[in-house]
This record gives structure tokens, C-alpha cells and sequence, in this order.
């Protein structure tokens, strides 16, 4: 695929991020009833089902990693889970439409079949007309995160995949397209294509939500992340688009920070410059509203410029 005209690492997009002096306002963070005193984290962004707003968001112990996806819905200015819908156990839920049908999915995690006392993980896709509906429709390959789906102009379907180890390093982003759902298999995932210089080795990233552009191309909210000398984690949420048709690609750039958002807690000393990018709602007047996971224990929105508006 094509390679972008330069491989920018995260110090470097952090520092053209600053300069830019970027939009980031009304930083809110956002209140949960009904979890029995457990973080809610790595939202998403809400979305209409049957008549009103709901929000996944992953709901899990501090001290623990085994979550569980909820959703919640809006009452009084607080979120509450919803009556009647599913609880499923999965990290990190993400959301799209194909062929008017809803997509939910998320990370699960289980134990390593190799490695004793080791966890493994995969992306789990369930599909319904409505939440209460869904059903689960596939499982991506041991060990990948971040597995997106998109449906593009012509009705073919967008794949981003992001895989590790010998193909991925710590992790890469790939893309490959089928024709419909029934051609998604975990041979595709596997051999599409990584978007080559896209990432240095010693740092990773995925895409987190894809949007079909007016043009056709596909704007991906993602994200980029890094360790410091110390070990600690950084997670910058970025966006860049994508051309579907010849596989080239925008830089990435970063399009919030840690310090836009409020104080919060971190679920370790190590995440707390960690911000993971959870959904975005692009508002008409250029403005957008980005979801997210805050240092692994919080969930906040924050307003920006929407990073696709200059491509449309």
C-alpha cells in the first residue's frame, strides 16, 4: 500500500499537535449509576436504538481486567444501565451500521491456552436490529484487537485489522475489503495488507471507528501509542483517511491529549497519560464531540474540530 510521506512517532505528533494550539473544549466527564461502585471506561460514542440514545461503555473493578460491556442511557444528566439489555463479557465496545443492521463488538478475553496464568484476546462481533436483538456472528483471530468494520459507498465492506507478533510487531494497522458479510473470514483478516511506514516498531496503534466520507474515502478515529524510558504507557487519540480503492492513506495527527480532558483517577500509576479514543459524533458545524476512556478508570467527551470536515 501506499506509504505516507513520513513516518511520524509520537513525540513528533505530539509536538505538532501543541503547536497547532487545537480546539479542546467543555471537557465533561461522564456520570454512571447502577455499577455497584465499578469504573466505567473506553466508551463509546452513544448511538440512536429504538427511540433513544445509548451508550456502551466497559464496566470493570479497578482491580481487575475481566470486564463486562453495559449500556447505558441518559437520566437526569447521569447514565444508568438499561433495562432489559444485554450484559456482555467484553472489553472496549465499538458500534457501526452495514446494510441498516447494527454491529456491536468488543474485546474478549480468555485464558492462554499455551502459557499458564496468561490471558489471550480476540474481537467478538454480534449483529440485530436493535440491542436487545443481537447475536453473536463471529469471532476474529486469537491474539488481534481493534478488528473494525465499515461499509463503504459501493456496499463492499471495509476490514481494518491489527495484528502482532511477526506480522504486526506490537501492533500495526492493516485493511483489506469483502464483499459482504458472509465473505468475512479470518484468512482475509489475516493477509490484509498492512498500511506500510505507518508506524514506527517500537510503538503501535489501532483504529478504534471508521466513518464513510462524502467522497467515499473512510475517515478512522484510532489511536497511537508509545512507551517513556520508565515503562509507562501513552495513548494519543489520532485520526487519518483512508482511500479504499488504491489503499493510500493521510498522515495520522493527533487530535486531543491528556491534558484537554479533567483530572481524574488512572486505574495505574503507568496509564495515566493514556486516553483511548471510544467514538466520535461530527456535528454540522464543524465541531465534533470525541468519546473516551480516561487512564483506564474514567470516561469523558470532549469538543474539537472535526479532524474530517477538511477532507469532505
Amino acid at each position: 500500500m501506499t506509504r505516507p510521506k513520513e513516518t511520524l512517532d509520537c513525540v513528533k505528533l505530539l509536538d505538532e499537535y501543541q503547536r497547532k494550539q487545537a480546539r479542546a473544549e467543555k471537557a465533561e466527564r461522564l456520570l454512571f449509576e447502577g455499577v455497584e461502585g465499578k469504573d466505567v471506561y473506553n466508551i463509546a460514542a452513544p448511538f440512536e436504538d429504538q427511540g433513544e440514545m445509548v451508550l456502551p461503555g466497559r464496566v470493570e473493578p479497578r482491580d481487575s481486567e475481566y470486564s463486562q460491556v453495559m449500556f447505558f442511557v441518559e437520566r437526569s444528566g447521569k447514565w444508568q444501565p438499561r433495562e432489559g439489555a444485554p450484559v456482555f463479557d467484553l472489553q472496549d465496545p465499538f458500534h457501526t451500521r452495514i446494510g441498516g443492521e447494527l454491529i456491536i463488538g468488543g474485546v474478549q478475553i480468555y485464558p492462554h491456552p499455551d502459557q499458564a496464568g496468561m490471558l489471550m484476546w480476540r474481537t467478538v462481533f454480534y449483529s440485530g436490529n436493535s440491542v436487545s436483538e443481537l447475536k453473536e456472528f463471529f469471532k476474529g483471530p486469537d491474539g488481534m484487537k481493534d478488528l473494525r468494520l465499515v461499509e463503504l459507498a459501493d456496499g463492499s465492506i471495509g476490514i481494518f485489522t491489527r495484528p502482532q507478533g511477526e506480522k504486526g510487531g506490537r501492533g500495526k494497522i492493516g485493511f483489506a475489503r469483502v464483499r459482504s458479510l458472509k465473505d468475512l473470514t479470518l484468512e482475509v483478516i489475516n493477509d490484509a495488507p498492512l498500511l506500510e511506514g505507518q508506524f514506527s516498531d517500537e510503538e503501535w496503534g489501532g483504529a478504534n471507528e471508521a466513518h464513510l466520507l462524502k467522497d467515499g474515502r473512510v475517515g478512522v478515529l484510532g489511536h497511537t501509542a508509545c512507551y517513556d524510558k520508565a515503562g509507562d504507557r501513552h495513548y494519543y487519540p489520532m485520526a487519518f483517511v483512508l482511500n479504499p480503492s488504491d489503499g493510500s492513506f493521510t498522515d495520522m495527527e493527533l487530535i486531543a491529549i491528556r491534558d484537554r480532558f479533567l483530572p481524574g483517577p488512572a486505574k495505574r500509576p503507568d496509564l495515566r497519560d493514556v486516553v483511548f479514543s471510544g467514538g466520535l459524533v461530527r456535528n454540522a458545524d464543524g465541531t465534533a464531540v470525541l468519546y473516551a476512556g480516561i487512564s483506564d478508570a474514567d470516561a469523558q467527551r470532549i469538543v474539537i474540530d472535526d479532524p474530517f470536515a477538511k477532507f469532505e
